[in-house]
């Protein structure tokens, strides 16, 4: 998948749609929290070989605020900062807080202070519209939110932006074979029925294409590596429950409506998975895990449209042939 095709294949981005989606998720995502729980934990093992001290860490797209304690923990003497587009996951974040400030009072105030005796800041944001000055922040972390814009070229220069020199970028999300059991399974059904075929999830953006977009957005020296895990079911219905809860999985067909065509290929689909039972009885789907990391680089333009030249840059001319 080209970086273009990536820009103009997916449906535009709605804010609010995608704030509706959460909303409705908000509640449920307990149920389902243990993947993005294990993505951050191997976001946080990256983590350790970065030499990094922020002062002041935003979690970009929070949800429920799962990832937070950790980002206190391993920075403790940071400004924590959580935001996410939807009210209802902000609300389960603040709950949880209250909850872990209230054992905290009991604890040593050295201990305290080693897990982040300060409580993060929360706020209700669109993560590629960030509601902060320029170089307000020395660490932006995201799990699992970028592939929710349908163009992440455009995501990048505002985590750039919010981003001091030399700050670092921390981010996963999903890539091009994520959820490919459950595409594959419609688009077998729509060929058998005799439907026109349909996207039923995200176009997910390959990684060495968020690679180059970092590196356009004025970040430098990406490191971008990937894994495939695999989730399994013991039926095509807990199935479809767990990626719905994950969001808007999968994408309805609002021309068939409640028609018979449209029963006939949910029935068409449950076949198809059906098929793919494991011989230990299980259905399995993939999750391509996309993992990126890069660094601010100095700005050669200022705003004006001036160059600029590092002092370490003077004297350093065009290397001559012998």
């Amino acid at each position: 998948m080209s970086s273009t095709s990536s820009k103009t294949s997916r449906p535009a981005y709605d804010p609010c749609r995608l704030r509706e989606i959460f909303d409705r998720r908000a509640a449920a995502f307990d149920e389902v929290a243990f993947l993005p729980r294990e993505i951050a934990s191997r976001m946080r093992e990256r983590l350790e070989y970065i030499k990094v001290a922020p002062v002041r860490v935003l979690d970009a797209a929070c949800g429920t605020g799962e990832d937070l304690p950790g980002l206190r923990e391993r920075f403790a003497e940071a400004s924590v900062t959580g935001v996410d587009i939807s009210s209802a996951m902000l609300a389960r974040a603040r709950g949880a807080e209250s909850t872990e400030e209230g054992w905290r009072c009991f604890l040593p105030s050295t201990l305290a202070k080693a897990l982040g005796a300060r409580g993060p800041q929360l706020a209700q944001a669109d993560f590629s519209v960030l509601p902060f000055a320029s170089d307000a922040f020395e660490l932006l972390w995201s799990n699992l939110a970028l592939h929710w814009h349908s163009r992440p070229d455009l995501v990048f220069p505002e985590w750039q932006r919010v981003l001091k020199v030399n700050g670092l970028l921390m981010f996963s999300t999903f890539g091009p074979d994520t959820l490919r059991e459950l595409s594959a399974a419609y688009r077998e059904a729509e060929r058998t029925l005799g439907l026109a075929p349909m996207p039923h999830t995200i176009d997910f953006v390959d990684m060495h294409d968020l690679g180059d977009m970092l590196v356009e957005s004025g970040f430098e020296i990406p490191v971008m590596d990937q894994e495939v895990l695999t989730i399994t079911y013991k039926s095509p219905e807990s199935l479809f429950a767990d990626v719905t809860r994950w969001g808007a999985y999968p994408f309805a067909r609002p021309d068939l409506g409640q028609s018979a065509d449209a029963q006939a290929l949910r029935r068409a689909v449950r076949a198809n998975l059906e098929a793919l039972r494991r011989d230990d009885g299980t259905i399995p789907l993939t999750f391509e895990v996309i993992y990126g990391h890069a660094w601010k680089a100095v700005p050669r333009m200022t705003a004006e449209g001036h160059g600029i030249v590092r002092l370490e840059d003077i004297g350093r001319g065009p290397k001559r042939k012998p």
